[in-house]
């Protein structure tokens, strides 16, 4: 019986290895072909930040962003775990405008800007952080629009029963293909509720956010709004020197990225990305033990990418140079004392279906 996680990221001290993450990985095409895995495909996990786009989709489906007169940008903010820079502020305070709402109507909490810059700049001059600052304000924004659109009570827009919550929730499990009552709820570090699928069906999800053909015409359109802005605008999604904004600005429009707290990542892959002909893909990952540094996440998402042909090797080593994938680990001296590496090699298969 295969283990739900296995080894895919190694560190090591001298000549053995010191740390080992472990996780799951499934990568599906848009015809709920199970392309590749590694672990359990099948494992429920929660997508925490990996599903804002979905929770943005219904608003987008509904023409919401036309009715506001929302930019890409402030789509993809929608999408977003922002930075709390000061851009993202000017941006988040301009669609707020548009809607007729304010941050005092977040639900979403208040932490310091995980931007360092920002948040000294801050502390200097005596600034206190606000709701705008939290890295989910953009998703609370779009809830609160989705309210306001629909003339919905805007007090509670993140109790789970609220309209807007049922919508998205049903949204989501159409996008995975799956039951409502198969979506396990929880409630996210922002309070809103998220959602644990099978990592398989969410990767299903992402592949059908790239290629939504197969979807009806309005939900169809709504996700191609939501890649296009996503790709076109990656400093909205996360900020300077984050990985799905790094990664978004050297890919192009080959992929749309989205990580989540505690390891997750998403990433959906362009139809032709991988050669003419070829179908959307989506990919999911998940690190088991939350990954709280943040370090395996990306070097094994790149792993996964250059496994599957998604990046080249020139590509691999510009995101070497930003600090992501495999790397060398120094001590305080400067001094080299081992390596963080990729440990996994993805199990290929176009046998299995969702």
């Amino acid at each position: 019986m295969i283990s739900q996680f296995l080894p895919v990221v190694e560190l090591t001290r001298g000549p053995i290895i010191e740390s080992i993450h472990f996780g799951a990985i499934a990568v599906v095409d848009v015809n709920g072909n199970l392309l590749a895995s590694y672990g359990d495909p099948g494992a429920i996990t929660f997508l925490r930040s990996s599903a804002k786009p979905f929770q943005a989709l219904p608003f987008i489906e509904m023409g919401g962003d036309q009715t506001f007169g929302l930019t890409e940008r402030e789509i993809a903010l929608m999408c977003s775990s922002h930075s709390g820079t000061d851009e993202h502020m000017l941006v988040l305070q301009g669609m707020q405008k548009k809607i007729g709402v304010n941050e005092n109507n977040l639900l979403c909490g208040i932490h310091t800007p995980t931007y360092q810059v920002t948040a000294r700049a801050m502390l200097l001059r005596g600034e206190e952080p606000t709701p705008n600052r939290h890295n989910c304000s953009g998703k609370h924004t779009g809830m609160l629009a989705h309210a306001v659109l629909r003339k919905l009570p805007i007090e509670d827009y993140i109790n789970v029963n609220h309209p807007v919550q049922q919508t998205i929730l049903k949204t989501f499990a159409e996008m995975c293909a799956l039951p409502v009552e198969d979506v396990v709820l929880g409630t996210d570090g922002c309070s809103a509720p998220n959602f644990a699928v099978p990592m398989r069906s969410a990767a299903l999800a992402y592949a059908r956010l790239c290629d939504p053909g197969q979807l009806d015409s309005g939900r169809a359109e709504a996700c191609r709004r939501i890649v296009h802005a996503m790709t076109a605008n990656p400093d909205m999604v996360g900020g300077p020197g984050r990985f799905d904004t790094v990664l978004m600005e050297l890919a192009g429009d080959r992929l749309v990225a989205k990580s989540g707290a505690e390891g997750y990542q998403g990433i959906g892959v362009m139809p032709g990305a991988l050669g003419p002909g070829s179908p959307a893909i989506g990919i999911v990952m998940k690190v088991s033990d939350g990954d709280l540094g943040g370090r395996a996440r990306p070097c094994a998402a790149i792993e996964i990418l250059h496994q599957l042909g998604v990046i080249s090797q020139g590509e691999i080593d510009t995101l070497a140079s930003a600090s992501f994938g495999a790397q060398r680990l120094y001590n305080y001296r400067k001094l080299v004392v081992g390596e963080m590496h990729p440990c996994f090699e993805l199990v290929k298969t176009n046998r299995a279906k969702i």
